[in-house]
């Protein structure tokens, strides 16, 4: 019963470290390390991670708090499949205002790409989970492989290590939604190439 109570816990404390709110901002920071990027001015810097931060992590989780204490509902009953309509619209238009913000000032275009393969991997995820329940958590970490071979691509990086670090994540959190009962093995799996093919083929084609 301890070690079952144990599990439980530490699959809850993986699921909010690794939420699909944080992919945006890992994709950049990747992009900020990884590439001819890094020489750019940190104030720069700082202004994209504000806005990306602001519009895509802060208001839409404080936004969706409000909704489910709102109904009444805990993080799990969020969960279900028509529950988690509403939670998308809001993250779909704080995407669609950082991405609006991110043109305004005219934030280079491979950056840009980050929020646009975010919001496409949400609309995607959206589109079939009105039919079926699939994990925008493993997306969101599909999300992140498909970025880094992308951005490996296009700036001839090797990205072995981060692919191996990024896989080894992705299991772990998508036993972590099956351990927690959120997902099958499928809804996992199918999550995470949704997000893998979304950010890879938008990044490098957009």
């Amino acid at each position: 019963m301890t070690y079952n109570k144990t599990l439980i816990i530490a699959a809850k404390v993986i699921s909010m470290i690794f939420t699909p709110f944080y992919l945006p901002l890992v994709g950049i920071a990747l992009l900020f390390s990884l590439s001819y990027m890094n020489m750019l001015p940190m104030s720069y810097k700082l202004l994209v991670v504000g806005i990306v931060y602001f519009l895509t992590i802060l208001i839409p989780t404080f936004l969706i708090h409000l909704y489910r204490r709102h109904r009444g509902w805990s993080l799990i009953q969020l969960g279900h499949r028509r529950r988690r309509l509403v939670a998308y619209a809001i993250s779909i238009l704080c995407y669609l205002a950082c991405i609006w913000l991110m043109y305004y000032y005219n934030i280079y275009h491979f950056i840009v790409i980050i929020v646009v393969a975010a919001l496409l991997i949400q609309a995607v995820s959206v589109f079939i989970n009105i039919w079926w329940k699939i994990s925008t958590h493993t997306a969101a970490i599909g999300g992140v492989v498909g970025a880094l071979m992308a951005f490996a691509e296009l700036f001839r990086f090797n990205p072995v290590w981060w692919l191996c670090l990024a896989i080894l994540v992705s299991g772990i959190l998508g036993t972590a939604r099956i351990i927690l009962r959120q997902h099958t093995l499928g809804q996992v799996v199918v999550g995470f190439f949704v997000g893998l093919v979304c950010a890879f083929f938008s990044i490098l084609y957009l």
